[in-house]
């Protein structure tokens, strides 16, 4: 049964098609948290760490190059429709999410959206919230480059080292690769939080 998962997973991630896929996650990431963008980047990097495809040089600049058009495309759309057009974000707890990204953006914009990056509902809030205040563009995309080629180099390292550990098995270093990435984005997100929360800038949803 492991025989044949592995070569599933071989014979996808061998096609071309992959690079697109990750591509379209990583922008949908930008708007819907629950699309599993950082599963789908690590698991990739294990099984083309071990196999040789997809390559990982590929899949690092497509998951950058998503990550950047879809925090870029969140911020078009709060410079074009604001943060009261749709119903849910009248809710009390978005509310909260803007007025914490409204606070964090007035007083350290380079570090809040650095880390908002892997904050899932947070980055959405920050990204939407840097158009809507009228951050400008010039100022915010250096920032999001930064931040989406960092979050690619980070997604990366996680599946290399679970491939390196479990060479022999490209099925296991994906599986080890998401669980250690699942893991550490607890651990982000935690940790982040506690730092801006320190700062004042902490949510409260």
């Amino acid at each position: 049964m492991v025989e044949v998962l592995n070569d599933i997973l071989m014979s996808t991630a061998s096609s071309p098609w992959i690079y697109a896929v990750l591509f379209i996650v990583c922008i949908a990431d930008g708007f819907f948290p629950p699309v599993p963008s950082e599963t789908l980047i690590v698991a990739a990097v294990a099984v083309g760490a071990s196999t040789g495809q997809p390559m990982l040089w590929g899949v690092l600049a497509v998951a950058a190059a998503g990550a950047i058009t879809g925090d870029s495309l969140c911020y078009l759309l709060g410079r074009r429709v604001g943060i009261t057009r749709f119903k849910w974000m009248r809710r009390p707890s978005a509310e909260r999410l803007f007025t914490w990204a409204a606070h964090g953006l007035a007083t350290r914009p380079a570090s809040l959206i650095l880390v908002g990056r892997y904050i899932p509902v947070g980055r959405i809030a920050v990204n939407v919230m840097a158009g809507a205040t009228g951050l400008p563009f010039r100022r915010f995309l250096p920032l999001t480059i930064l931040a989406g080629i960092c979050w690619a180099a980070y997604s990366t390292i996680i599946g290399t080292v679970a491939a390196a550990t479990f060479h022999n098995s490209p099925l296991l270093a994906a599986v080890v690769a998401v669980i250690v990435a699942l893991a550490l984005g607890v651990v982000v997100d935690r940790v982040s939080h506690l730092i801006t929360s320190r700062r004042g800038l902490r949510p409260r949803v």
